[in-house]
């Protein structure tokens, strides 16, 4: 199972940012999570097959019409990170 874990910055809070996530990562089969941070931005895990988990997020980076993406910070994952779902939170 592969993991991915980034942080989007932008206009990405108040725009359905975290259920454009959650409706792509369905679609693909992939678990994980979009929450929102103090700061404004969007953090996201998603796990499954890699090829899924690249085409989700190339998707996730486009946005709902409403957002605007300035920033993707990648970050590290841990080997814990399995969730079962997607939330948001």
């Amino acid at each position: 199972m592969e993991r991915c874990r980034f942080l989007v910055k932008g206009r990405v809070q108040g725009v359905g940012f975290r259920a454009h996530c959650q409706r792509l990562a369905l679609a693909e089969g992939l678990c994980g999570w979009a929450i929102n941070c103090p700061d404004g931005s969007v953090e996201i895990l998603l796990t499954g097959d890699a090829a899924a988990i690249a085409r989700t997020r190339a998707l996730i980076i486009a946005g709902p019409p409403l957002s605007r993406v300035d920033e993707i910070v990648e970050l590290n994952t841990n080997d814990d990170e399995d969730p079962l779902d997607f939330q948001t939170g």
